[in-house]
């Protein structure tokens, strides 16, 4: 591996993980974790309820961490399991009214903490950042 490739590949990932973090950061306040914002994000974002494994996958965890997650976030009433309709095994999750105000915060959040980020960034650069990171995904799911 080339030097670039390699410090490239380190950026990526240390990037990642601090961003997430710095949106952490600003959603203490909200009392959740940062696995439940991500996971109440996931689940909204979506175009139709997700599995609780499609969540797992989605969000690079185990199948039981999952479980557990959802557990909590049921608990809290931030979200609902509902029978898929077809396959009556299938849990679908469903945020509620609740869960929904979180992710509300959530977004304007993330929002506000990436407008401040990238506001000294030049838009050409940002593009080019953003078709090669989008490059690189349709390549990793292509092999998946």
């Amino acid at each position: 591996m080339s030097d670039l490739e390699e410090r490239f590949s380190d950026a990526l990932h240390s990037t990642s993980r601090s961003w997430r973090q710095a949106v952490d950061r600003r959603l203490k306040n909200l009392g959740v974790s940062q696995a439940s914002w991500m996971t109440i994000a996931m689940a909204a974002k979506a175009r139709t309820p997700l599995s609780q494994s499609e969540l797992a996958d989605k969000l690079a965890v185990e199948g039981a961490t999952m479980v557990a997650m959802i557990d909590r976030l049921v608990k809290a009433g931030l979200v609902l399991r509902e029978a898929s309709t077809t396959d009556r095994r299938v849990k679908r999750i469903v945020l509620t009214p609740s869960g929904l105000k979180i992710y509300d915060k959530v977004k304007t959040e993330a929002t506000a903490l990436r407008k401040e980020l990238l506001q000294n960034t030049d838009p050409k650069k940002l593009l080019l950042a953003t078709e090669l990171l989008e490059a690189l995904q349709g390549i990793i799911d292509k092999q998946s």
